[in-house]
């Protein structure tokens, strides 16, 4: 890569090697992004969620719990994320036909952005709920995570273009 290239891309040095961003000059600012990630399910797990049978317990909770705490471990996952202070977050869980949606935001008063943050706990809520519903049926995958919106910072609000969805409920982006 040409150092003229490297100097537009943040995480990486003059030599091109990955690297973390120096934040210490910035002045903290309040942020929020918002993440989805959405669990495809069968219709027994549909059902067994619905009716509070999972052997396993209250999979909802389980996964709510679990998507808050990661989102404040993301620097330990991701080895270039900043140490950041996450402030709030909300990790909500909503039965569709065919899976569970998840929603988390979370928000911050601190130097860099919180996506990444948003986008962990909409992960590991994911994982956990899978986790917790695997032995109802073991074809349960997560069909798809990504931000949503993200508020504050230098680079202001950004909001996923509209995405029209497809039989299956799913997203589809029409770029």
């Amino acid at each position: 890569m040409e150092d003229k290239e490297a100097q537009h891309l943040p995480h990486l040095n003059a030599s091109g090697q990955a690297h973390m961003v120096d934040i210490t000059g910035k002045q903290p600012t309040v942020r929020e992004a918002r993440a989805r990630a959405f669990v495809q399910c069968s219709p027994k797990i549909m059902a067994a969620l619905r009716a509070g049978e999972v052997p396993k317990g209250d999979a909802l909770a389980v996964a709510r719990i679990g998507g808050i705490a990661a989102s404040k471990r993301t620097p330990l996952l991701l080895p270039l994320a900043h140490p950041i202070g996450v402030h709030y977050c909300a990790v909500d869980l909503h039965l569709a036909e065919e899976g569970v949606e998840i929603l988390a935001t979370c928000r911050t008063a601190d130097r860099t952005g919180i996506e990444m943050e948003a986008l962990t706990a909409a992960s590991v809520a994911a994982l956990n709920l899978i986790d917790m519903v695997k032995g109802v049926d073991k074809m349960v995958s997560i069909r798809e995570c990504y931000v949503l919106e993200k508020r504050g910072g230098r680079s202001g609000t950004w909001v996923r273009p509209s995405c029209e969805q497809d039989a299956t409920g799913r997203d589809v982006n029409h770029d």
